[in-house]
């Protein structure tokens, strides 16, 4: 198989990946504070029968936004690394 490497981009990169990496970073970093909207909304509208388990499913959702702006974080930094 024959591995060519394009003149334009001498490290082999392919730019539409980037792009991709960089994509999903900001999907990932507006997912994050999503979240954190959407767990206030559900701790606010939490009702008096089930008032405990609104609580708890507003701090699950809220637990989220850290995981998605770690994410963000890594895909940038690999898209940094990759160009």
């Amino acid at each position: 198989m024959d591995s060519k490497i394009n003149s334009a981009n001498p490290a082999g990169t392919n730019p539409n990946s980037l792009s991709k990496l960089r994509m999903l970073s900001n999907v990932c970093f507006v997912l994050g504070f999503v979240s954190i909207i959407v767990s206030i909304i559900v701790w606010a509208i939490a009702k008096e029968p089930n008032l405990a388990h609104g609580e708890r499913f507003g701090i699950f959702i809220g637990l989220w936004a850290p995981t998605f702006f770690i994410l963000s974080d890594r895909f940038e930094r690999y898209a940094r690394v990759q160009a």
